[in-house]
């Protein structure tokens, strides 16, 4: 059994823990030597998580800073299976509390551990912002801007952004038509910021990137031909180094972005799922689960982009 007084946490959490360390072996018969240890462990390192971020103690501690320890867990590479326990532990603790001494569950809307999938990498509102603070000066540059505006105001997948083709663009009534996995057409909206910087690199820059041949793709490369993949996977890779965006960023990340902010300001599951194009609502709950610090800052995407 461990010994609660040598652990370096507070005396109110070294008091709930020994309590529900006694709890375990004497009410739930769980073994000591096995399941008692794993779970005590794991909450050691919990409440000490939350120590370290300024909690007095475990009756402080907030659906938010559940989240932000399963992020913490998920930046420094835990595995699956061991965060899964993790999660279990941390559940029957907050009911064990909320039972015993009446203090509100704050983790009954953490995911069961079944459903639970590693959290998506995303931007902050102001590194989306310094990524598409794009200098623009050349065709190239207006070709990019628009991309990225595009990308992020419809959350677009990087492989429908690059197969748009002139016809799936409603520039009068703000939509894009794209067609996601399995072939599945869908309408997305253009944000407002966006639409303007696709009519004016459709209108005034895109001509000067054909070579001589007409096609009907929207984003061009510097040889005329359709932007590949892996094209716009460097554009990002080389905009994000010249910003100092210090992220290992990807295209992706932009979709992620998009859906967390829509979701931490209002928008329902149901209506991020249809533009996301996900064919399960289960996939898109995944950014029910994301928050960090930059999540809690005050900030209004629908002001400054819709």
């Amino acid at each position: 059994m461990i010994k609660i007084e040598n652990l370096k946490l507070n005396n109110a959490d070294k008091d709930i823990l020994d309590e529900y360390q006694m709890y375990l072996i004497s009410v739930k018969f769980m073994n000591e030597e096995t399941s008692v240890n794993s779970y005590i462990e794991d909450l050691y390192i919990y409440l000490q998580y939350m120590e370290k971020k300024g909690l007095k103690s475990y009756e402080y501690i907030k659906y938010e800073d559940i989240l932000d320890y399963l992020k913490y867990l998920d930046d420094n590479k835990y595995e699956d299976a061991s965060v899964s326990r993790k999660i279990v532990s941390i559940k029957l603790f907050h009911k064990y509390v909320t039972d015993k001494y009446n203090i509100p569950n704050v983790s009954t809307k953490i995911s069961s551990p079944k459903f639970y999938r590693k959290l998506p990498n995303i931007l902050t509102i102001e590194e989306v912002d310094n990524l598409l603070d794009i200098s623009l000066q050349t065709p190239f540059d207006y070709r990019n801007k628009a991309m990225l505006e595009l990308m992020y105001s419809s959350g677009l997948r990087v492989s429908e952004l690059v197969s748009l083709n002139l016809s799936d663009i409603d520039l009068e009534n703000s939509y894009v038509r794209c067609f996601g996995k399995g072939k599945k057409e869908r309408i997305v909206p253009i944000g407002e910021v966006a639409l303007d910087y696709l009519k004016k690199y459709l209108n005034e820059y895109r001509d000067s990137l054909l070579k001589g041949y007409y096609t009907e793709n929207v984003f061009l490369n510097n040889h005329g031909q359709k932007m590949t993949r892996q094209g716009f996977f460097l554009i990002i890779k080389k905009i994000a180094e010249e910003k100092k965006i210090d992220k290992n960023i990807t295209p992706h990340m932009l979709r992620h972005s998009f859906a967390t902010h829509l979701l931490n300001n209002g928008a329902d599951l149901r209506t991020i799922q249809e533009m996301l194009g996900h064919s399960n609502i289960s996939t898109t709950q995944i950014y029910t689960n994301v928050t960090t610090d930059i999540l809690k800052e005050n900030y209004d995407l629908y002001k400054r982009r819709d």
